[in-house]
């Protein structure tokens, strides 16, 4: 049974979530036959290379808010997060590009590394304050988590796996996915956000249990980031 994901790196509400599917999965029955497959989704696909200025006021500037209704807003998100079992530190966060992320990303399926490579960017990202858009600071966190340097270094220096992002967000767009994280489950059950593990693990349930019926389910709405904001 697959489970497909559209995420960005740089959104918090996806490390949520992704920590809450881990946490569904854990309690499912049939966990050893389900396959989990994370395609690309940019929230600023303009972003420069790398943004300067606080991450709060950056985000009061883009959404149109003051620095302390965004600070407020990281906070909650810190404080949502860390009830999950994860360290924001949105203070240490340099802001940038996500596309090579992605790319790299899309490497590591390739090698069976798609989960480590996600959870090893968003890590870096979200918590240790690393500019993902940095090439040597990619290369270093692929080989971190096993990827063959040889071809970590021909992927930085090209395009390879950038069609294969483009596809990805061709599809969310098809799809009519424009906030992230968003879940379908065997091509039949969407639930968009960081929805809390219990629902996702009866969703989990229900597409186990009807395999062969396409017809989607309707969900309701959890916790994402879209272009608008968090």
């Amino acid at each position: 049974m697959d489970v497909d994901i559209w995420s960005d790196i740089a959104c918090p509400w996806c490390y949520v979530g992704k920590r809450r599917l881990e946490a569904a999965l854990q309690a499912f029955e049939h966990r050893e036959q389900v396959r989990v497959v994370w395609h690309s989704f940019e929230l600023d696909p303009q972003a420069p290379a790398a943004r300067e200025g606080e991450a709060a006021a950056n985000l009061a500037s883009k959404y149109g808010t003051t620095r302390e209704q965004a600070l407020e807003m990281l906070e909650r998100m810190t404080d949502v997060a860390a009830g999950d079992g994860l360290e924001l530190h949105f203070e240490r966060a340099r802001s940038g590009n996500t596309f090579d992320g992605h790319r790299m990303i899309h490497l590591a399926l390739a090698h069976g590394r798609q989960d480590a490579m996600k959870e090893r960017l968003m890590r870096a990202y979200l918590s240790e304050g690393e500019l993902i858009s940095d090439h040597d600071t990619l290369r270093r966190l692929a080989l971190e988590v096993g990827l063959p340097a040889a071809e970590v270094d021909e992927l930085l220096a090209g395009d390879r796996y950038a069609e294969e992002v483009r596809t990805d967000e061709h599809t969310a767009g098809r799809l009519g996915i424009n906030a992230v994280p968003f879940f379908v489950v065997d091509r039949s059950i969407g639930a968009a956000g960081a929805q809390p593990p219990e629902y996702m693990l009866e969703m989990l349930r229900r597409a186990w249990q009807a395999r062969q019926v396409a017809v989607g389910v309707a969900a309701p709405v959890g916790e994402s980031c879209a272009a608008e904001g968090c």
